[in-house]
């Protein structure tokens, strides 16, 4: 069986991949692709990853995720949705390194699935923003302690991926940056659920929709009925020039609220952060969804 753990990142799509998902449990189910409930599994994972991490696994580990998660036993494909998969908000960023548990949870994740193919799906996101949101939700009172006295201009998601690429050379890895979801999410969707390209199914546009004027989305609904079949190339291109005339200027932008950051700080993690997806996109084997 196929097993594709998306985790996370933390405030990245807030659930609405696994949402999206889920209203359409019935199209991917007749494809192979199941799509659990999140209450079969989450808190079940939380512990079996924390036994491994203390007591280890029991030699039936399989056997118990199987039986609680899956129930439809003809499915080829498992898909597993969690924020929290790689450690909490406070972990985010220990140290100056991001998730650093993350190398050791993907190994009980192969434990667990023993057997299993497992796949990572992974969304990163800004260190301008990243590190206020999980700082914010985080016990300390300062930027400076969270990173342990690390500065934020060496966080780097390139080193996260090699980590996970180096200890676990065969495994798919697929990343995508949260700021273009919009632009992509059709084919974020299409590929972890393993969809045809061409396969319509519920919310491609949500995301979209949820920054774009009501006039637009009226606008887009009818451009798209009158213009059916077109590749993602085409519908990115579409998507582009109607944002662009009718995007909401409001649900774009983001206020970020850090003592002691300048606005040179923030542009200077945005451009290393510009520069980090082209190394993420060096890295041998990382299958990387861009607009």
């Amino acid at each position: 069986m196929q097993v594709v753990i998306h985790a996370g990142a933390h405030m990245t799509d807030e659930d609405r991949l696994i949402k999206c998902l889920a209203a359409n449990r019935d199209l991917l189910a007749e494809r192979g692709t199941h799509v659990p409930s999140v209450t079969r599994y989450r808190k079940l994972l939380r512990d079996m990853l924390h036994a491994a991490a203390n007591t280890g696994l029991s030699p039936d580990a399989r056997g118990v995720a199987h039986d609680a998660i899956v129930e439809d036993d003809t499915a080829d494909r498992l898909i597993l949705s969690n924020h929290g998969f790689f450690g909490t908000p406070r972990m985010a960023a220990s140290g100056g390194v991001l998730y650093s548990a993350a190398d050791a949870r993907m190994a009980a994740f192969h434990q667990i699935f023993a057997g299993d193919q497992i796949e990572l799906c992974l969304a990163i996101r800004n260190p301008a923003s990243f590190l206020p949101a999980m700082f914010n939700e985080a016990p300390q009172t300062s930027m400076a302690d969270y990173l342990n006295g690390v500065a934020p201009t060496v966080i780097r998601w390139s080193e996260l991926i090699a980590r996970l690429r180096q200890a676990f050379p065969d495994m798919p890895i697929t990343v995508w940056c949260n700021e273009d979801t919009p632009l992509i999410w059709g084919q974020v969707v299409r590929e972890i659920a393993g969809l045809d390209p061409n396969t319509e199914f519920e919310g491609e546009f949500s995301l979209l929709f949820e920054i774009m004027s009501k006039p637009g989305r009226s606008r887009f609904r009818t451009y798209m009925s009158d213009h059916p079949g077109m590749t993602e190339a085409q519908k990115r291109r579409v998507i582009v020039a109607f944002l662009d005339k009718f995007a909401e200027e409001t649900a774009i932008e983001e206020e970020l609220d850090v003592p002691g950051w300048t606005e040179e700080m923030i542009n200077r993690l945005t451009d290393l952060y510009d520069e980090d997806i082209y190394e993420i996109e060096r890295i041998p084997g990382i299958n990387l969804i861009s607009p």
